[in-house]
């Protein structure tokens, strides 16, 4: 077969499911970088508080560490339940790719899903800060 050839639509198929899987691969490696991220800097942030609470054991430092530790825990859960959605939403559309089903979007994407979730979590911080 020459440059000039059509190629068959059988190796169209192939080729554009061997795309689509490999940008599924990359956006589930996307996923786990962003939630490993999450996951990071829920530690970050109690251990950052966690000193400070040690070098002042004032009643507001000791506010602050309890209110990191309970973003700090939100942010992990958060980057665990986001992961283990990513590792599920990619195996599913895999074994619909193998089995040439048609490949569903859902109304609430795991991407916007784990923003509301964010801005929620976000929003509870910044009042138990606030609502002293």
């Amino acid at each position: 077969m020459t440059a000039a050839e059509p190629q068959p639509a059988a190796d169209r198929t192939s080729l554009a499911k061997y795309r689509t899987k490999l940008a599924l691969d990359r956006t589930t490696l996307a996923w786990i970088r962003t939630t490993l991220t999450m996951a990071t800097f829920g530690f970050g942030t109690v251990a950052f508080f966690r000193s400070l609470r040690e070098r002042s054991p004032t009643p507001e430092a000791v506010h602050l560490h309890e209110s990191a530790i309970r973003f700090g825990v939100s942010l992990i859960v958060l980057g665990i339940v986001a992961t283990l959605l990513a590792g599920a939403s990619h195996w599913f559309v895999l074994r619909r790719l193998r089995r040439d089903a048609p490949v569903v979007l859902t109304r609430w994407p795991l991407s916007i899903t784990v923003a509301m979730l964010l801005a929620v979590i976000g929003l509870v911080a910044l009042w138990a800060l606030v609502g002293q």
